[in-house]
């Protein structure tokens, strides 16, 4: 989706900064443009905050696993504010983030998630007690809350996503990425999850901070906050418009409208493109799309080469560089640049792993950054590296899946990411031993 008119006019006027701004000269669609910014800061409008008190535009926060950086910082214990009891398997909630007033990585102190001092924590407390209206969403609940058709995972073609979208009366609010399975499971402390708990690290259903993980936050306006929702939509998120804890809507009659989308499984083909208020972008890549996930990144952003850190595991997607054949593939789409896998990175001198698999040195973030060109992207995902290049099924995993993409165009964000992921890399497609 592009906007066009006095829409794209606005924009332009911000593209020295903007994430797609060579890619607004091709807008063909049109969007209402009646959403504006508001004035009015954290109290009645959800909006990203580092800590209780200090909002911010986004943030990224970068979970470290198990192996690497075990436990809490400094000493703390989880205390599982929002229900649930700490885990008693392996696990690390120490973290690194950045944000719109800092872009720099820098490690936090305490739990992720568990306190009102850390960016997860009093983002998700400020929503989960704040009478905001929501949707939550996640295609690995774990039964709790139970989806129809649906064991403890929803598939393809189901969206790998998770997250949870917030606003006010007023329409302005937040939309919180997250990659951990079964959390959030509630987005009021008015519909409080079972005995599984609804803190991060707290869940009795899956130990889902044992491996890495990411979160990332942005501030929405009006407009904003609908077309995340078209977004979702186009993604095939997996929610239930029935359970009150994953759901309650109200507020403008154009986002209610789009709520009422939600919890159905899209026919669409095309990518929807989204620059948010704030200047960060947003792709939504629907499932009927069967394309791997990160080259399609690579090609919507103007052939960039990109370095990725996903859940890497069969079937694996190799490394690929900008001259290897892509077979299933799109003719809508610009033909993607070089996809490198990285397989581990390193933070303060301690080595990290970034495959995929079960045990406490894995990886299930889904961060990428651009290696080349003009723009330095740092790219949020949904989506993991896995699936297929060339095949009579071209829709084989994640190819045959829907997700997001959000996209900050920061030079400093984008040099700690690359020095956070550096490290071995996935074989190049095709040159195996």
């Amino acid at each position: 989706m592009w906007m066009t008119g006095h829409g794209l006019h606005r924009l332009a006027a911000l593209a020295s900064h903007s994430v797609f701004a060579l890619l607004l000269l091709a807008a063909q669609a049109t969007y209402c443009d009646d959403g504006t910014a508001s004035a009015s800061g954290a109290g009645g409008t959800p909006r990203p905050l580092l800590q209780d008190g200090k909002p911010v535009d986004w943030w990224f926060v970068f979970k470290f696993n198990a192996k690497s950086f075990p436990a809490c910082g400094a000493a703390s214990r989880p205390t599982c504010p929002f229900g649930g009891t700490p885990t008693t398997q392996k696990f690390s909630q120490q973290f690194v983030y950045a944000s719109s007033d800092n872009s720099l990585l820098k490690q936090g102190d305490g739990c992720v998630g568990d306190t009102d001092t850390d960016p997860v924590g009093a983002t998700f407390g400020e929503l989960y007690r704040g009478g905001f209206f929501y949707v939550v969403w996640n295609d690995q609940f774990y039964q709790d809350p139970d989806i129809s058709g649906c064991g403890d995972s929803c598939g393809a073609p189901w969206g790998h996503s998770k997250g949870m979208l917030a606003w006010n009366e007023a329409g302005e609010g937040l939309v919180l990425q997250v990659t951990t399975p079964s959390w959030p499971g509630s987005g009021s402390s008015d519909f409080p999850r079972g005995p599984g708990g609804n803190t991060l690290g707290c869940s009795t259903q899956t130990n889902n901070v044992l491996v890495s993980q990411h979160f990332f936050a942005v501030r929405l306006t009006r407009q904003d906050v609908s077309q995340v929702l078209d977004a979702l939509a186009n993604a095939s998120v997996v929610t239930n418009l029935q359970d009150p804890r994953l759901v309650h809507s109200g507020g403008p009659s154009e986002i209610v409208d789009r709520v009422n989308q939600l919890g159905r499984k899209s026919r669409e083909t095309k990518v929807v493109r989204v620059q948010l208020s704030s200047g960060v972008g947003l792709l939504s890549k629907p499932s009927a799309l069967h394309v791997p996930p990160w080259q399609l990144v690579s090609a919507e952003l103007g052939r960039v080469p990109l370095r990725v850190a996903t859940w890497w595991t069969n079937p694996a997607i190799d490394s690929t560089q900008a001259a290897t054949t892509v077979e299933c593939w799109d003719s809508s789409l610009s033909t993607p640049g070089a996809v490198q896998i990285a397989t581990s990175g390193s933070w303060s001198g301690v080595a990290f792993g970034l495959k995929g698999g079960p045990g406490p040195d894995f990886n299930h973030a889904k961060i990428g950054v651009s290696t080349g060109g003009d723009h330095r992207f740092v790219i949020f995902g949904d989506m993991n590296q896995q699936g297929v290049l060339s095949s009579d099924n071209c829709g084989r995993s994640q190819n045959g899946r829907g997700g997001l993409f959000y996209v900050v165009e920061d030079a400093i964000l984008a040099d700690s990411v690359s020095r956070l992921i550096d490290g071995s890399s996935a074989p190049v497609d095709g040159a195996h031993p």
